[in-house]
């Protein structure tokens, strides 16, 4: 397995909560578990993050909810109807649900759907498909 060069880890009030909403729910893959430590290392597509269920190393303040004020993680996804219907599936209601982005770089447009969801802890997830 290669590791990005980026991987953010998230500081999760339940491991266990945050492992079924990520895998059962949003359907990222269990890549290894640390069960003592209440760590896991989770992937979607290419995308790597890691959580843990806060034991204070790494905490810089007190973390209130939501976690993820000022940062939100884009994710892409190759089927944003999919992640759609297993939120409403379960009853989550997304930040925001699917809508369509244009941004410019270079003299390009590039364009695509994107869907907002907080985890269990209150972090952005940003999932974007381009079109």
């Amino acid at each position: 397995m290669k590791f990005n060069a980026l991987i953010p880890e998230l500081s999760v009030t339940d491991i266990q909560n945050s492992l079924h909403f990520y895998t059962n729910i949003l359907n990222f893959k269990i890549e290894y578990e640390r069960k003592e430590d209440k760590f896991a290392f989770l992937s979607y597509g290419n995308a790597q993050l890691m959580i843990e269920e806060i034991n204070e190393n790494w905490n810089t303040g007190k973390l209130e909810y939501p976690f993820g004020r000022g940062v939100n993680f884009q994710i892409e996804t190759t089927d944003i109807e999919e992640i759609q219907q297993s939120l409403k599936q379960h009853q989550i209601q997304p930040f925001k649900d699917i809508f369509e982005s244009s941004y410019c770089s270079n003299h390009t447009i590039y364009k695509q759907k994107e869907l907002l969801v907080l985890d269990p802890d209150g972090y952005l997830l940003r999932f974007s498909k381009d079109l």
